[in-house]
C-alpha cells in the first residue's frame, strides 16, 4: 500500500505557475473553419488552439488569420473561460510576421511557434511577439529535439514545450507506432522542460476513433511528467482531462503530506514509513495547486 501511495504522488508532474498551468486538453481548431469556433469554445477543453499552419491551405491563409483574429477580438473585452492559443505559420514561411501582427490586442494568451530549432529562433520570434503574450515552442525536428533545453531556457516568456511526433517521425523514417521512440522523445523533452522549470505537452493522436489508443498515449505521457495533450477531436477532450488531473487518492495523499509537514515543522520526516523530503513536498504542493485550480475553473 505504501509503495502504491508513494507512486501516486511521485508520478504527478510539476505544474509551473504559467498560463499553461491548467491545460490538460488543448483542442485543435482549423483557422479556416470559423463555424467550429463557437462549438470549440463551448467544449470541455481547457484550451483552444486555433491553427493557421498545416490545416489551412495557402490560398486561405489571410482569410483564416482574419477569422481567428476577429473571433478573439469580439470576446477580448470579457474573460475567456479557456486558455487561448494560436499556432502561427513558421518563422521561415514568410507569414509569421503577418500572423503575429494580426493577433496583437486580440486577447490571445499563447502563440504556438512550430518547428523551433534554436535559441535564435526564439529570439527572432520574440522580436515580433508583443510582450504580454507567451510562447509555446514546438519540438518537432531532429535539431529541435537536440537543442530542446536551449530552446526551453531561451527566455522567460517560453511557457512550455510541445512535442510533435508526426513531423519528427516523418523526417526520420520512424514508424509512428514505435513506442520506444515515443518514450525516448518524450523523456528528452520532459528533461529539457524540467531544467527550465516549464511545462511540456504531448503530441496529437491522429486515430480519432481509437479512444483507447488515445488514452494509452495520454497515460504514457503523464507517467513522464507531461501536463497535457493535444486533441484533434472533441471526443478526446474528456479523456485528456481525466488522465492529466490528479486522482482523489493523489490529492488526499498530497494533503496528508502537507498537513504532516505543518504539524511537525520539519524539512525531512517519515510518514507511514516513507521519507518525505523537499522534492516530495514540492510535488505535493503542485498536486494541491492543480486540484484547487481545477475546482475553481469548474465553479
Amino acid at each position: 500500500m505504501l509503495r502504491l501511495r508513494c507512486k501516486a504522488i511521485c508520478r504527478v508532474p510539476s505544474f509551473p505557475n504559467t498560463p499553461l498551468s491548467v491545460m490538460r486538453s488543448k483542442l485543435f481548431v482549423p483557422g479556416s473553419r470559423p463555424d467550429l469556433f463557437p462549438k470549440a469554445l463551448a467544449s470541455g477543453a481547457d484550451a483552444l488552439s486555433f491553427d493557421l499552419e498545416d490545416s489551412v491551405a495557402m490560398d486561405r491563409k489571410a482569410e483564416a488569420r482574419q477569422a481567428v483574429s476577429e473571433f478573439l477580438r469580439e470576446r477580448a473585452a470579457g474573460q475567456f473561460p479557456k486558455t487561448m492559443l494560436v499556432r502561427v505559420n513558421g518563422l521561415g514561411s514568410g507569414l509569421f510576421a503577418a500572423d503575429v501582427a494580426a493577433l496583437e490586442g486580440s486577447g490571445v494568451d499563447i502563440i504556438n511557434v512550430p518547428k523551433v530549432e534554436s535559441r535564435e529562433d526564439i529570439r527572432q520570434a520574440l522580436d515580433l511577439v508583443p510582450g504580454d503574450i507567451k510562447i509555446l515552442a514546438n519540438i518537432e525536428t531532429p535539431k529541435g529535439l537536440r537543442l530542446a533545453a536551449e530552446i526551453a531556457m531561451a527566455d522567460a516568456r517560453i511557457a512550455g514545450l510541445q512535442v510533435g511526433f508526426l513531423d519528427l517521425f516523418s523526417q526520420c523514417g520512424i514508424d509512428s507506432r514505435e513506442a520506444a521512440a515515443r518514450y525516448s522523445i518524450r523523456l528528452s523533452a520532459r528533461l529539457a522542460a524540467a531544467e527550465a522549470g516549464i511545462a511540456v505537452f504531448d503530441s496529437a493522436f491522429a486515430e480519432v476513433k481509437d479512444l483507447e489508443g488515445f488514452r494509452a498515449e495520454a497515460e504514457a505521457a503523464r507517467s513522464l511528467g507531461f501536463s497535457g495533450k493535444s486533441c484533434i477531436h472533441p471526443a478526446q477532450v474528456a479523456i485528456a482531462n481525466q488522465v492529466f488531473a490528479p486522482s482523489t487518492d493523489e490529492i488526499a495523499r498530497a494533503e496528508e503530506i502537507l498537513v504532516a509537514m505543518r504539524e511537525r515543522g520539519e524539512g525531512v520526516f517519515l510518514l507511514d514509513g516513507q521519507m518525505i523530503d523537499k522534492p516530495i513536498l514540492e510535488r505535493a504542493r503542485a498536486v494541491v495547486r492543480l486540484a484547487e485550480s481545477l475546482k475553481a475553473r469548474a465553479e
